[in-house]
C-alpha cells in the first residue's frame, strides 16, 4: 500500500467470492456519485447542545448531481426499528427521484428538508419532492440530542459528491457508528457478473452500526469470539481493566444502498434489496429486535422511463408510452449472488477502514485490529494472499 492510503479488506488477504469492479465501490456503476460531510469536534464530557460531536452526512446521486432523471427503485426492511423517508412513494410509483442521504437518527428531518431545498435550487422546473433519507444511531459517541447537523452540512455532501473512489470508515453518516462492537461506519464494494450472467455491474454502499461482537464472522471465521476484548467503554484508570459498554445488538442498525446498471424493474429491485439481508447475515447480523435494517436498490438503466407524460423521450417512445427494458426473472440469480457478496465485503471494508475513536463521555470504540484479524483467519486456514 502507498503511504497514507488506508488498506481495504482484500489488502489484508481476506478472501471474498466474486469479481469486483475497478474501484470495488458503489461508483463502479456509471453515473453514481457519492459525497460525505464529516463532523468531529470537542472531547470529554457530554454537554447537550455543545458536544462532543462525531456525526455527519453521506449523499448518493443515482445519476450524478446534475441529472434528475428518475430511476426505478425498491426497498426492503429486514427489521424496521429505523427510518427511511420517501419509501411509501417508491412503493407506489416504482421510482426514486433525486438523491439518497444517510445521517444519524435525530438529523433525518433537517437533512430531508435540506434535500428538498437543494433539489429546488439545483433543478429548474422543480415542483415537489419526497426525498429518501435514512439513518443509524450514533448517540454513544456523539451528542445526538445536540442536533449538530445543519442544512449546510447536507448541502456540502450533496454538492461535493463525485464519481471515483469512495472514502470509508469514520466518514459522513458513518462517522460515529459502531459495528459488532468495533468501530464501524461507511463501507462499499462492487461486483461484475460473468459474461454469461450479462456482465452487469452492481455496487453497494453500507452505513454499518449493527451486530453483536460474539456473532461477528469474517470469511466464515468467528472473529468476534477470537477477539472478545477491546469492547467499547471509557479508558481504564491506571492499573485497572476498562469496563465494557453493552452497545452491540441494542442500538445497532445498518442501511444498505444498492445500485446496478442491469435493466431491472421495481419488483426485481425489491428482490435485490431482500438479498442484501443475506450479505448482512454472512457477517453475523440477524436483524435484532432493536436494529433498523433498511435496504434500497435502484437501477440506472431505462433512462427516461420516469419522464412526465408529454415528454417524447427516450427515442422510440411516444408522448404517452415508455419503452422499458427488463431482464427475465429467470436471469436474476447472478445479480442475487453479486448482491450477497458485495454487501458482505462492504461491511468488512467498513470495519477494516474504521479507526479507533473516542467520543462523548470519553467512550472509546476500538478499531478491528488488523493483525489479530489476520491471525484469526490464518488459524482457520482462511487467510489469502495480500493484494498488491
Amino acid at each position: 500500500m502507498s503511504a497514507g492510503v488506508k488498506p481495504r479488506a482484500r489488502d489484508l488477504g481476506i478472501p471474498f467470492d466474486g469479481t469486483p469492479g475497478p474501484l470495488n465501490a458503489l461508483t463502479d456503476v456509471i453515473g453514481v456519485e457519492v459525497g460525505h460531510t464529516t463532523l468531529i469536534a470537542g472531547e470529554g464530557r457530554r454537554f447537550e447542545g455543545q458536544g462532543p460531536v462525531r456525526t455527519g452526512v453521506t449523499a448518493v446521486h443515482p445519476r450524478g448531481k446534475h441529472d434528475a432523471d428518475p430511476v426505478f427503485a425498491a426497498w426492503f426492511a429486514l427489521n424496521g426499528n429505523g427510518e427511511m423517508t420517501g419509501t411509501a412513494w417508491i412503493d407506489d410509483s416504482g421510482f426514486l427521484t433525486g438523491p439518497v442521504l444517510l445521517t444519524n437518527t435525530h438529523s433525518v428531518g433537517v437533512v430531508r428538508d435540506a434535500a428538498v431545498r437543494w433539489m429546488h435550487r439545483q433543478h429548474p422546473g422543480f415542483r415537489w419532492a419526497l426525498p429518501v433519507v435514512s439513518e443509524t444511531w450514533d448517540g454513544l459517541l456523539s451528542d445526538i440530542n445536540g442536533h449538530h447537523v445543519t442544512s449546510e452540512h447536507a448541502f456540502a455532501a450533496l454538492d461535493g459528491a463525485a464519481p471515483g473512489p469512495v472514502a470509508e470508515g469514520n466518514v459522513g453518516g458513518g462517522t460515529g457508528m459502531i459495528c459488532h462492537g468495533f468501530k464501524g461506519g461507511i463501507g462499499t464494494a462492487s461486483r461484475i457478473t460473468e459474461e454469461e450472467g450479462g456482465g452487469w455491474t452492481l455496487g453497494v454502499l453500507a452505513q454499518c452500526n449493527h451486530g453483536r461482537r460474539e456473532e461477528l464472522r469474517v470469511a466464515g471465521v468467528s472473529v468476534g469470539k477470537e477477539i472478545p476484548d477491546l469492547l467499547p467503554g471509557p479508558p481504564a484508570p491506571t492499573g485497572r481493566k476498562a469496563a465494557g459498554v453493552e452497545v452491540t445488538g441494542r442500538e445497532g442498525s445498518i442501511v444498505v444502498i444498492l445500485a446496478t446498471d442491469a435493466p431491472l424493474i421495481p419488483h426485481q429491485l425489491r428482490h435485490l434489496a431482500r438479498r442484501a439481508a443475506l450479505g448482512v447475515t454472512r457477517v453475523g447480523g440477524v436483524g435484532e429486535t432493536t436494529s433498523g435494517d433498511l435496504f434500497l436498490a435502484f437501477s440506472t438503466a431505462n433512462r427516461g422511463a420516469g419522464a412526465p407524460a408529454g415528454t417524447p423521450e427516450p427515442a422510440g417512445a411516444s408522448v404517452r408510452t415508455r419503452a422499458v427494458l427488463m431482464l427475465p426473472n429467470e436471469d436474476l440469480d447472478p445479480l442475487y449472488y453479486a448482491t450477497v457478496q458485495a454487501v458482505e465485503e462492504a461491511i468488512v471494508n467498513a470495519l477494516v477502514a474504521a479507526e479507533t475513536m473516542t467520543g462523548a463521555d470519553r467512550i472509546r470504540v476500538h478499531a478491528l485490529p488488523h493483525d489479530r484479524l489476520r491471525d484469526a483467519l490464518r488459524t482457520y486456514g482462511r487467510l489469502g494472499r495480500i493484494s498488491s
